[in-house]
């Protein structure tokens, strides 16, 4: 591949060589994220000034920035140690005081010679009936003022570093940028009016107006383009190769899906037929399927994914499905056992609890074919589990698998398909950043049947009523979770809370009625609680993690959420999801202490107003932002400079679509365009794409 191209030296050389950037200066730039030139091009302005001169002040409301050509009158020294030097100006219509603090007052007479005319520049106040400007931002003879931008940009900053001094560097910076060719669709950046990048970057450091500030004005959407597409080619690059890994076609006859079905209760919906048909399309193929399956809560994605493990086994394979917990790989295994006897295929689950001579038992039949499909936790990766011939891996719950655990499934079963589930529904946008190098099936519609859940926010005060409903619910037969607050910083505390909780509602409903589930309990325990909520034995579960709560119990009805203004949308709704499962009306009830902060209140209500988890998505990335979304420490999601994933949500997709279709018509980047990808892909960073090209 060769190291970074010439044309892009200057780009990348020390900071110190720019004009007035000593090492002291290079080192409150790199606070800003600037350690180069290259970082000062694509450190945009974040606001702007408007330095437009009026005629005189008294046209200027205060406090306001204003400037204004005004003559110098007098020089008042400070009265006394520690006060202001102030000079009296006039302009065309009143006369007030420039105000500077620890000023040389040999400095300021050379400054303003009384008598001279300057152009003065800064933020105006009212003090004690006064007009003032303190510490003017500009002062400058008349004949300097052209070199006053009429807006002038403003730098992110740090202590120490004025907008003055990040602008000239970056002017110095901008000097050395070269004209590139261009990388970007002629088609596309026709259609969008968009300068070239030399151009973009000139227009983004000197904006005329608010408009240019914006993220849709054509310099910047070009510039944040650059980043995503380059982020994008990276991931298509990851597919590309992925794709080329030896995968085996596997395509079935149908006849085991038709058992299934024919025991269903109810058709599949029309998201999930169009879901299963993409990934029977795939698998058919002769590469590596690496497909993201994505539906909200309860809207049957198992299913499908059962349905995709029968097309390895009808195509002579075997499938397995790992869940992250063991709690979650016994559900899934209990609930696909009747429909794994319809299909006269043979199911086992495992995980960490198989020991001795039950493992050695599970893994021979493994080894020889004899299990069909296997679900467990991600005991399967471990060294001595081995496939007679594994071809689809279904990961359910995407977030405890990382890419590189992505890959080490692959290499199981000499390239497997690779199906991830995930119930957390994540704007499109979100998923092409996170997952760009996954193919997407969307299941967007809810299976018949599922009664919509009445939602209610119930301020903590009236937590006897509350109480009260539950025991009335309780007679009825219906049964109920209770999930306590949780607390960051520590489970202790978790517990305590729900400890305290668990007591209340025992004393308050009766022994034997409520269970108790934390994060601290021996998984034995655990197991055995949920085990006698699920059989109907314990009414209520007081529950501390989200995580315990993955399971499927249809009387369940009732779902109350201690303290719910702490809570996330995604995991509200997350949790909602776990009533509304059988055909009795269910409740969910948020309980919080007041008053609620004004992101509180909008989640809240957001959750009363929808159960359309991909709407929640979208609100919670306007709420949060993006790293929060997805947890940023785990999510990998890359760290954009000037693309805003949530403004620019649009841009993403095109990106992707953008970059796949270069890579198929050019899969080398040898092309003219290519190369120009190329050394986009330099000035952006992404080595990664390098090294995924001499694999490829």
């Amino acid at each position: 591949m060769g190291g970074r191209p010439e044309a892009l030296w200057p780009l990348f050389g020390d900071l110190e060589g720019l004009p007035g950037i000593g090492a002291r200066t290079a080192r409150l730039f790199a606070q800003i994220g600037a350690k180069r030139p290259r970082d000062l091009i694509l450190t945009l302005p974040q606001g702007g000034i408007d330095r437009t001169p009026v005629a005189s002040l008294r046209a200027v409301v205060p406090p306001a920035v204003a400037t204004v050509e005004v003559t110098v009158l007098r020089h008042l020294p400070p009265r006394s140690r520690g006060a202001p030097a102030r000079v009296i100006v006039e302009d065309a219509g009143t006369t007030f005081q420039l105000v500077w603090f620890h000023a040389r007052g040999d400095r300021l007479a050379k400054l303003l010679p009384p008598g001279a005319r300057r152009l003065v520049s800064g933020r105006v106040e009212l003090f004690d009936g006064v007009l003032q400007m303190v510490h003017p931002d500009h002062v400058l003879a008349p004949e300097a003022a052209a070199g006053l931008p009429a807006f002038e940009p403003v730098y992110p900053l740090t202590e120490g570093l004025t907008s003055r001094a990040v602008a000239r560097a970056v002017a110095a910076a901008l000097e050395r940028a070269p004209a590139l060719p261009e990388w970007i669709d002629p088609a596309l950046k026709a259609r969008e009016g968009w300068p070239s990048w030399r151009a973009a970057l000139e227009a983004a450091h000197a904006p005329r107006g608010p408009a240019d500030l914006s993220p849709a004005a054509p310099a910047r959407a070009r510039l944040a383009y650059d980043e995503l597409f380059a982020h994008q080619l990276t991931l298509a690059l990851a597919r590309a190769v992925e794709r080329r890994g030896k995968g085996r076609p596997s395509a079935g006859d149908g006849r085991l899906r038709a058992r299934v079905e024919a025991m269903l209760p109810y058709r599949l919906t029309g998201a999930q037929r169009r879901a299963l048909d993409e990934i029977a399309a795939d698998m058919a193929r002769p590469h590596r399927m690496n497909r993201l399956l994505q539906g909200d809560v309860g809207a049957g994605k198992t299913v499908v994914a059962f349905l995709a493990l029968l097309i390895a086994v009808e195509a002579g394979g075997q499938g397995v499905l790992m869940a992250p917990t063991e709690i979650l790989a016994r559900q899934h295994a209990e609930g696909l056992a009747p429909l794994a006897a319809a299909a006269g295929v043979r199911l086992e689950l495992l995980t960490g609890r198989d020991k001795g001579a039950e493992r050695r038992r599970k893994l021979a039949a493994l080894a020889d074919g004899g299990i069909d499909i296997l679900v467990g936790t991600h005991a399967v990766f471990q060294k001595d589990v081995a496939f007679a011939d594994l071809r689809l891996a279904v990961i359910d719950e995407q977030h405890r698998f990382g890419v590189a655990q992505r890959m080490e499934l692959g290499q199981k079963g000499g390239g497997a398909d690779v199906l991830v589930m995930t119930a957390t529904p994540i704007p499109r946008s979100l998923a092409l950043a996170n997952y760009g190098d996954m193919d997407l099936s969307l299941i967007d519609e809810k299976p018949p049947g599922r009664t919509p859940v009445a939602t209610a926010a119930v301020p903590v005060a009236r937590i006897g009523e509350v109480v009260e409903h539950l025991r009335a619910a309780i007679a009825e037969g219906r049964q109920a979770y209770w999930v306590c607050p949780l607390v960051e910083e520590s489970e202790a505390v978790d517990l305590a809370a729900a400890s305290d909780r668990f007591g209340r509602l025992r004393a308050a409903l009766g022994e034997g009625v409520v269970g108790l589930v934390h994060g601290q309990m021996p998984p034995s325990e655990k197991d055995a609680a949920m085990a006698r909520f699920v059989a109907g034995e314990t009414k209520v579960l007081v529950a501390t993690t989200v995580i315990e709560v993955g399971v499927n119990v249809p009387n369940a009805s009732i779902m109350v959420i201690e303290e719910a203004q702490g809570f996330g949308l995604a995991q509200l709704h997350q949790l909602r999801g776990r009533v509304g499962r059988g055909a009795a009306r269910s409740t969910c009830l948020l309980l919080y202490t007041p008053p609620l902060t004004e992101s509180a209140e909008r989640r809240l209500q957001i959750l009363r107003e929808t159960e359309d988890g991909f709407r929640i998505a979208e609100e919670d990335l306007a709420l949060r932002g993006a790293g929060d979304l997805l947890g940023t420490a785990q999510s990998g999601l890359p760290r954009f400079r000037i693309a805003d994933i949530e403004r620019q949500a649009g841009l993403m997709a095109t990106a992707q679509a953008d970059a796949r279709r270069l890579l198929g018509d050019d899969p080398g980047l040898h092309g003219p365009r290519g190369q120009a990808a190329r050394l986009l892909l330099w000035l952006m960073e992404q080595d990664r794409a390098f090294r995924l090209m001499s694999v490829g």
